[in-house]
């Protein structure tokens, strides 16, 4: 219990009037009903039987664990899995040629925005920023000369590298 029943002197001494023990045991539970309103019933009457109640002070609640993402693979772990080379039965031009068609829907919608009195350089603008994944590109300057007029669909965009599927199914 955290009251115990007050001697006659004391009552008498601050003027209280005594109380019933059941009509004091209620009025403690009522209070404490009120003062600490996130306390369900039974744990309140627990915590009553056990041990005192500090009023002030709110029990925290347990923080769930957070879950850990998983990383993503690094570059090398990348490579090393050749996640991005395509397997040979897949180099088909044929298979590509929707890809350069979804191209040529996405370029006319991109040039669709661009009205006639234009300046040029926010048409060089936004055509710099267009994706070239699917079209239709010629090699015109190259260190390799043996690649100087390869035509075919642009597949893979790196830093410094064009992958390019030629009519011939190959892969330069």
């Amino acid at each position: 219990m955290i009251y115990h029943a007050l001697s006659q002197e004391e009552a008498e001494k601050h003027d209280v009037q005594q109380l019933g023990a059941q009509r004091a045991e209620a009025f403690v539970k009522a209070f404490l009903k009120r003062s600490v309103p996130h306390m369900r019933q039974q744990l309140c009457e627990d915590q009553l039987q056990r041990k005192a109640v500090v009023l002030e002070y709110f029990t925290r609640r347990k923080q769930r664990e957070k879950k850990k993402r998983s990383k993503g693979l690094s570059a090398r772990q990348r490579r090393s899995l050749r996640l991005f080379d395509i397997k040979p039965e897949q180099q088909r031009y044929n298979l590509f040629l929707p890809l350069h068609e979804l191209w040529k829907q996405y370029i006319r919608d991109l040039c669709n925005g661009l009205r006639p009195d234009t300046q040029p350089q926010m048409i060089q603008a936004k055509l710099l920023k267009a994706d070239l994944h699917g079209a239709l590109i010629s090699v015109t300057k190259s260190k390799c000369p043996s690649y100087v007029g390869l035509t075919g669909i642009l597949l893979q965009e790196t830093k410094h590298v064009f992958k390019i599927i030629t009519r011939e199914d190959q892969l330069k």
